[in-house]
C-alpha cells in the first residue's frame, strides 16, 4: 500500500506520498519519476517520503521549491520518524530521485547517493501539529502499479515535449517570414529614394534624345 498525501500549502497543490514499510519503499525506489524529490530524517530512521509535484513543475526545480512546501514534506517526515518524532531540533534532508544510488549488498529500503553536493537539508525545530493534522486530513492508502503510473506520465510529458517542440519551430518560422519579410521591405525603400528617382529621369532624358 501506497500512502499519499496532498499539501494545499502551494497553489496548485502537490502530492506527497510514500510507502507503508521497509518492503514498499524498495518498489518505490524502483519506479519514481526524475522530477520526484525524496525526504527523510538524517541520521535517523524515517519513512521515505516523496514529493510530485504537477507535470509542469509549477513550484521550480528541487533546490528551489517554497519554503511553505518544504515544511509540509519536512514535517510529514518527521511525523513518521519513531525516534525523530520525540526529538526537536532534528534535520531533515532531501534530494532529487536521480541522485539516489542502490546496490544489492544494501538492506531492504536502503539508499545512498550518487553525490553529496546534490543533497539538500531542512531543520525542524519541532513537530507543528497543525501542518500534520492537515496533511492527515486528506492521507488516502490504494494498491498502486507503480510502473503503469509511471509508463503513464512519462507519455503524457513525452506528448507535452512534443507539442512544445511543434510550436516552438512554429514560432520560429513565423519569426523567420517575419525577417524576410522586412528585409524584403527595406530592400524596396531603397528603390524610391531621391537618389533613386534622379538616376531614372536621368536614364529616361539620355533615352529620348
Amino acid at each position: 500500500m501506497v500512502i499519499f498525501f496532498t499539501s494545499k500549502a502551494v497553489t496548485p497543490p502537490v502530492t506527497i506520498y510514500m510507502g507503508r514499510d521497509k518492503v514498499e519503499n524498495e518498489e518505490l525506489l524502483k519506479c519514481g519519476l526524475p522530477t520526484d524529490i525524496w525526504f527523510h530524517v538524517d541520521k535517523l530512521s524515517s519513512a521515505h517520503v516523496y514529493l510530485r509535484q504537477p507535470p509542469d513543475q509549477p513550484h521550480g526545480e528541487w533546490d528551489k521549491l517554497p519554503s511553505a512546501l518544504l515544511n509540509d514534506a519536512a514535517q510529514l517526515v518527521k511525523a513518521n520518524s519513531i525516534e525523530g518524532n520525540k526529538k526537536d531540533n532534528i534535520t531533515v534532508i532531501y534530494t532529487p530521485f536521480p541522485n539516489l544510488k542502490k546496490s544489492g549488498d544494501m538492506a531492504v529500503g536502503q539508499v545512498s547517493f550518487h553525490s553529496d553536493r546534490k543533497v539538500k537539508r531542512v531543520h525542524v525545530p519541532a513537530r507543528d501539529n497543525a501542518i500534520v493534522n492537515r496533511l492527515n486530513k486528506t492521507k488516502i492508502e490504494k494498491e498502486v502499479d507503480h510502473e503503469a503510473e509511471r509508463q503513464d506520465r512519462l507519455r503524457e510529458e513525452g506528448k507535452k515535449k512534443k507539442s512544445e517542440a511543434v510550436e516552438r519551430a512554429k514560432k520560429e518560422q513565423e519569426q523567420k517570414k517575419l525577417w524576410e519579410e522586412e528585409k524584403k521591405a527595406r530592400s524596396y525603400d531603397g528603390m524610391y529614394t531621391e537618389d533613386a528617382f534622379a538616376e531614372k529621369e536621368q536614364w529616361s532624358d539620355d533615352d529620348f534624345m
